[in-house]
């Protein structure tokens, strides 16, 4: 039934569009999170709140959908190119089978959606994109619905809309947006988009009541939102139509053409089009939908303390943790005990390779002391002491003076690429499975408690033709033991042969 609302929107001609396809934006690599958030594993791919990690949750928001539309099975996942068979990996396990689209370059979410509007574009179609950030809470699912619902009656005729959030409290770490004209069920007009503001000023916002934060979620037919970007950003627009067309598929996954992608300016939804939508001479009419379902950014250590449930004493703890009178504490262990006593606001963050410990006042200022550990050249700041690749993971156990240790797990019916080193020998020994060893001009078998040795300078690969996964304990040795000090001559996975930040 169409709403006294959605028939106030002036708009292009009504095209009674069903169909929903959710776009997820995958593509960040915050660091507000850390230890467990890194650069090369961000927050979408972490378990931070509950079981499932926060993109597994977001791909299932749509789940359930209010009859009488037709939600696409299979999301439009927008990522990069180090999170690609990650992301594929989760969802997969998740009983999800998505479609990729791996960015060649970061350029913002902007260019991100516009890459999504375009395939989903294609053949004639106008469907209904539901944009959705991946590293998102909601405590509301079915409220979440409710209010996409709304948005998708107005996108319908053409408007671009947005979820706001009303605020509260006084936040800074938020967007906000000013809302306009009420439109009878609960939308409104956008009146102006406003950046994150100073503590004063939020509190006036919140005081005032035309002030909502913004979700980053967005509701829009696919052609609506290339309409208006070949309005306001003809170059982005542009440059994604280019680096589609030039691109190619690969099964469920689609490479745009770097060389074509790379010339879309950098930017985001909000400044490349929504905070242009309040003006007299916008292409399209931009709407707020109201949602109110415990929406949370995770921004913070403390916006997750928030999320989650607590005890009497306020306190939040996951893994081995033992508080003694402690209050309004948050402590998150991965490997081993943490004990608090007398603790009170604050965070925890046990890690295999870096413990956070912060004032819950002050996990803001999270994002600067990393910036701090990645100019000192650590790699705390990018990387796990567990890397996650392609074909199963590695685990830098101990290290020292010309020596290394890795466990290294492969999956089932992987391998890893052909290779060499020039700084450094290896010793492999397999500690579960049956393991095919490529040594030089060899091929041979390695059952459990044998080993071989991989000169200095040899070609070498790893496989496991096998059902378990197979498990082996490496040890480097050498003057360089670096990742980077790798040659790459074949390789399962498209990692160019120079590429040389994994085995």
């Amino acid at each position: 039934m169409q709403s006294e609302g959605a028939a106030a929107v002036p708009s292009a001609t009504v095209v009674p569009c069903r169909r929903l396809i959710p776009v997820v934006l995958a593509g960040g690599s915050g660091t507000r999170l850390w230890p467990m958030s890194r650069e090369h594993y961000p927050k979408q791919l972490i378990d931070v709140i509950g079981c499932d990690t926060l993109l597994q949750a977001t791909v299932r928001r749509m789940d359930g959908f209010p009859e009488g539309w037709d939600v696409a099975d299979a999301p439009l996942v927008v990522c990069g190119a180090e999170h690609g068979f990650i992301i594929d990996e989760q969802l997969r396990a998740s009983g999800v089978t998505p479609h990729l689209i791996v960015e060649p370059a970061r350029r913002d979410t902007a260019p991100a959606l516009t890459l999504a509007a375009v395939l989903a574009s294609q053949h004639g179609s106008d469907a209904i994109l539901v944009v959705m950030p991946a590293d998102h809470a909601i405590a509301d699912v079915k409220a979440l619905q409710r209010a996409i619902e709304l948005a998708a009656r107005y996108a319908q005729q053409g408007a671009i809309a947005t979820l706001g959030v009303p605020p509260t409290r006084p936040d800074t770490g938020f967007g906000y947006v000013r809302i306009g004209e009420p439109l009878g069920d609960g939308a409104h007009r956008i009146e102006r988009f406003v950046e994150k503001p100073p503590a004063e000023l939020a509190v006036q916002y919140v005081a005032d009541g035309a002030y909502w934060w913004n979700s980053g979620i967005f509701v829009m037919r696919a052609t609506v939102w290339l309409d208006a970007l070949r309005k306001m950003r003809p170059e982005m627009h542009a440059a994604c139509l280019a680096a589609v067309a030039e691109g190619a598929a690969h099964g469920e996954r689609f490479d745009p053409a770097a060389s074509a992608f790379e010339r879309a300016p950098a930017d985001s939804i909000d400044y490349a089009v929504m905070e242009r939508l309040g003006g007299p001479d916008a292409p399209c009419a931009g709407i707020v939908v109201p949602l109110q379902a415990g929406w949370s950014d995770l921004g913070s250590w403390d916006a997750v303390w928030d999320a989650l449930s607590k005890d009497c004493d306020g306190n939040v703890a996951r893994g081995r943790v033992v508080l003694e009178g402690a209050t309004s504490t948050f402590v998150h262990a991965e490997s081993r005990l943490v004990a608090c006593v007398g603790t009170t606001d604050v965070v925890v963050v046990e890690t295999p390779d870096a413990v956070l410990v912060a004032d819950r006042a002050n996990v803001q200022r999270v994002k600067g002391l990393v910036a701090r550990i990645k100019a000192e050249h650590a790699p705390e700041a990018e990387t796990h002491r567990k890397v996650r690749r392609p074909w199963g993971f590695y685990d830098s156990i101990d290290h020292g003076d010309r020596f290394q240790v890795k466990r290294i797990v492969v999956a089932p019916g992987a391998r890893l690429s052909l290779q060499m080193h020039h700084h450094r020998a290896e010793h492999w020994v397999v500690v579960r499975g049956t393991a095919f060893v490529t040594r030089g001009d060899e091929e041979f078998l390695l059952s459990e408690n044998e080993s071989t040795f991989i000169p200095l300078g040899v070609r070498h690969r790893l496989a496991n033709p096998g059902k378990v996964p197979l498990e082996i304990i490496e040890v480097q040795s050498g003057a360089y033991l670096g990742e980077d000090d790798i040659v790459r001559f074949e390789d399962n996975y498209g990692r160019c042969p120079s590429h040389s930040a994994s085995s």
